[in-house]
């Protein structure tokens, strides 16, 4: 039997079966123990700290604690403090960014996903280099700066030299005023090598999701390919930082396994990053399953309610308050209302889950990897964020800045990331405004820098930013940056 050890480089030490065993006993022996929930509450509050704030987080098993409580003042007062924590740390700001699926061939059978290699029903589909750009393109003449790029696992087809091309490509495209500044990747488990090359094509953060922390579960939803072998996908990320990737994003897919054993898998994931790297994940994702060409949801019987969903995120932002919180278009426009109120940090907009998809005038489907819950426009997305009294983001400062991993999580622990961002915040949105708003987000947009201009605490930061957005507005000085 394996012993938990979070300092582990094996899998099955770090995510340790028996430990989340007697997480989820302890939780649940534990859900209305009022006394402990307290004591657990009042550690995950952020705490002033000089001009800052800091936050202890928690344990997956604390953290799993409030996950099974099912007091309503109780997760009431959960949901009040992951609003804290993100605002203390991350502001009003919603960091924006888009998908961008490369090519859909696939040589795995994952049970959940349409790319699985035995579907017939979906055509196959790799973009050119001419067709990534044509997808840059419409990516920028909506106003996006930051990508999250996306292929199936594919030796033959979508080999890492193919990944490095599209990725060079989509750097290289300058267009009119716009420009990609930011490529995240999402792509396959791979080798220390690749990784390398990837850090060196000057990516992002690299995301994998997990899908299941469950290791039975794991081998029987990912039948054949490559990606059956649990073990080296989930030593990924270890590889990946020994690459020199400093910025890693997490993930599971709610409603594959049970939540509890996800939640509590996902939660020593990232107490693992921070045993052995000094710095926990980038970016946590919070996807669910949903229909797809021969992907029904309904026939895995562990899906979660909105309630239990948002429950998870909250708890995900007590327990690992730095983290970058994602959701994206796969939820609809109420769910992503009620998540940014407990933690979310990042949302996609206009997203398109087929590939070239961005070039179409009617959104296809026919390649799409899963349903788009929430279809709205990138203008309306800005908009309803500014309405409800958030920043529309557009900023990469930070990875051009070479604020990543360890010095990201420095200054953001200590509360001085604040200092950077929300400028920096400010004036990509006045970027967006000028070059691709309509009329009405143009005017909700530049009321809502005036009032934020003054919550700048120091003046001197205060009067550039403001000169700046001046210029953004008089001439075509673009990417101004703290």
């Amino acid at each position: 039997m394996a012993i938990y050890n979070p300092a582990s480089l094996k899998a099955e030490e770090f995510i340790n079966h028996e430990e989340i065993e007697a997480t989820l006993a302890y939780a649940e022996a534990n859900k209305n123990n009022v006394e402990l929930i307290d004591q657990i509450l009042e550690k995950a509050r952020p705490v002033k700290n000089g001009n800052g704030c800091t936050c202890a987080g928690l344990t997956h098993r604390e953290a799993s604690v409030l996950l099974a409580c099912e007091i309503p003042e109780k997760i009431q007062r959960m949901y009040e403090i992951a609003e804290e924590i993100k605002l203390a740390f991350y502001g009003n700001r919603i960091v924006l960014f888009a998908p961008l699926y490369l090519s859909n061939y696939c040589v795995n059978g994952c049970v959940y996903c349409p790319y699985h290699a035995k579907n017939r029903h979906i055509p196959r589909k790799k973009l050119t280099q001419e067709e990534v750009r044509a997808e840059v393109i419409a990516l920028q003449d909506m106003g996006h700066k930051r990508l999250a790029i996306e292929a199936g696992e594919d030796p033959k087809n979508n080999p890492i030299e193919y990944i490095l091309d599209c990725i060079h490509t989509i750097y290289s495209v300058h267009h009119k005023n716009g420009d990609i500044r930011r490529v995240n990747v999402n792509i396959a488990a791979t080798t220390v090598e690749n990784y390398r090359k990837l850090k060196e094509a000057g990516i992002g953060t690299y995301i994998l999701f997990q899908e299941t922390y469950h290791k039975k579960s794991y081998e029987q939803l990912h039948p054949t390919g490559p990606k059956h072998d649990y073990d080296y996908h989930t030593e990924a990320m270890d590889r990946a930082m020994e690459g020199g990737i400093d910025d890693v994003g997490l993930g599971v897919l709610f409603g594959l396994e049970m939540y509890k054993y996800e939640f509590a898998g996902l939660l020593m994931h990232a107490e693992h990053l921070e045993a052995v790297h000094g710095v926990g994940p980038h970016t946590i994702s919070v996807p669910r399953v949903k229909r797809a060409d021969d992907i029904d949801p309904d026939m895995f019987d562990n899906g979660i309610d909105d309630e239990t969903f948002t429950k998870i995120a909250a708890c995900i932002r007590l327990a690992v308050p730095y983290t970058g919180m994602i959701i994206s278009t796969r939820e609809s426009e109420q769910v992503r209302q009620r998540m940014l109120q407990v933690g979310i940090s990042q949302v996609s907009g206009a997203s398109r889950t087929s590939v070239g998809g961005y070039t179409e005038e009617i959104r296809p489907t026919d390649t799409e990897q899963f349903d788009v819950s929430d279809q709205r426009t990138l203008d309306e997305v800005v908009r309803w964020l500014m309405e409800s009294d958030h920043i529309p983001s557009f900023c990469t400062a930070c990875y051009r800045e070479g604020r990543t991993g360890d010095r990201f999580m420095a200054l953001c622990k200590n509360g001085q990331i604040l200092n950077c961002c929300h400028p920096n915040a400010l004036m990509t949105l006045a970027e967006y405004l000028e070059d691709y708003a309509s009329e009405e987000t143009k005017q909700v947009g530049y009321a809502m820098i005036d009032r934020e201009l003054n919550k700048i605490p120091k003046e001197k930061v205060r009067q550039i930013a403001a000169e700046n957005i001046a210029a953004i507005r008089s001439s075509n000085r673009r990417d101004f940056r703290f």
